[in-house]
């Protein structure tokens, strides 16, 4: 088999300073790896992550060995998702559906794998029909139909339901004071020892309140702030902040909840210190970002829009995982209705991280699925 070869792909310019460097700005480019098959089949996937690197994605080279070529993309927030725009985000999947076209592979299967199921999920139902003109904070989005091409298929493995609805799930409730990372409230700290496993429903259901009054304490001072800021003469149109504390699940600790076959702990390690660490999920943030990707006005939440494809759907559930439950594949599974069907993975964690063989049981029902289009 072949070295995966590099995708260098021009995408249209976004925002001012949505990157560091000016050359990205002014001509700014994806980037991927990719693999075609050696039998010079006409099937092709994408794999992308919103900010997650997929160029050395596990999928790859197993998909290119059953005759489907596969293309590892990495969005324009590769690697920091402070100003990303999941509407941009889709424009660049649109990008390397095209990429893929030009080299002539008729049929394009989107494979959504973690935080990428809500991303393929947005994206088909936008090329479909086109509804997202704005962004959430009411600027033109800049997307047209002809960046969208419609894909085939959809293919979803160890898939997070959107990033506004993990944020829900993980912000930790027991901070009392937003610029201070310390600080906790005992009565709500599902990490203070006092608070026995497994938890009460009582608890928990406290602890869910909570979780949901923070979050719209958060998104009711961005939408307070970013009018603010756009009524004041001279004023920068958005600004970056910090949400501490975003890695709070009680299923992290507590198996009783969801249960799955996973093992205690978050998927980056220690539950409680990933939640106290300096970079994690949706800590760094701006509030054009915020409402696009961590808010209820986000418009790329992942069954929403997966019940608006018509397109046929693969789910790949990977049973071990500490991070996706029984009622993610249940969620999933809803929104897919009579196009859509469950593989189960069992033993799978989230990255198949040493676990070889599970990669190519993925790769056997993902490949049967795109040459079956």
């Amino acid at each position: 088999m072949a070295e995966p070869q590099l995708a260098v792909i021009d995408v249209r310019p976004g925002a001012a300073l949505e990157s560091q460097s000016g050359l990205q700005m002014l001509r700014p480019r994806i980037y991927g790896a990719w693999m075609a098959p050696p039998d010079g089949a006409r099937v092709a996937a994408i794999v992308m992550h919103p900010t997650s690197n997929f160029m050395g994605h596990y999928l790859i080279g197993p998909l290119a060995e059953r005759g489907v070529c596969c293309l590892g993309l990495n969005s324009r927030y590769m690697g920091n998702d402070t100003v990303l725009l999941m509407e941009r985000a889709i424009q660049d999947l649109g990008a390397g559906v095209k990429f893929l076209q030009s080299q002539g592979y008729d049929r394009v299967v989107l494979i959504g794998n973690s935080g990428g199921a809500a991303l393929a999920s947005f994206y088909q139902a936008q090329a479909e029909r086109l509804t997202a003109t704005h962004l959430p904070d009411g600027d033109p989005s800049g997307l047209h139909a002809a960046d969208l091409p419609p894909v085939a298929g959809i293919a979803l493995c160890a898939a997070h339901l959107g990033r506004s609805r993990l944020l829900a799930d993980w912000i930790d409730p027991s901070v009392t004071d937003e610029h201070d990372p310390l600080s906790v409230d005992p009565a709500l700290d599902m990490y203070d020892p006092r608070h026995a496993r497994p938890y009460s429903p009582a608890f928990l259901a406290r602890f869910k309140g909570a979780q949901q009054a923070r979050l719209q304490r958060i998104e009711q001072w961005v939408l307070a702030r970013l009018e603010q800021l756009r009524a004041t003469p001279g004023a920068p149109r958005d600004q970056a902040f910090v949400v501490y504390r975003t890695h709070a699940d009680p299923r992290c600790v507590d198996l009783s909840l969801d249960a799955n076959d996973r093992a205690p702990g978050s998927v980056w390690g220690d539950a409680r210190q990933v939640n106290y660490s300096a970079n994690a999920m949706g800590r760094t943030t701006s509030l054009t970002a915020f409402l696009s990707q961590w808010s209820s006005r986000s418009q790329a939440d992942g069954p929403t829009n997966l019940a608006h494809t018509t397109c046929p759907k693969l789910l790949l559930t990977y049973t071990a995982d500490q991070s996706t439950f029984p009622s993610t594949r249940d969620a999933w599974m809803a929104a897919g209705g009579s196009a859509i069907r469950n593989v189960d993975i069992v033993g799978g964690n989230h990255y198949l991280a040493g676990q070889p063989q599970l990669v190519r049981e993925a790769a056997d029902a993902i490949a049967a699925f795109c040459h079956a289009l």
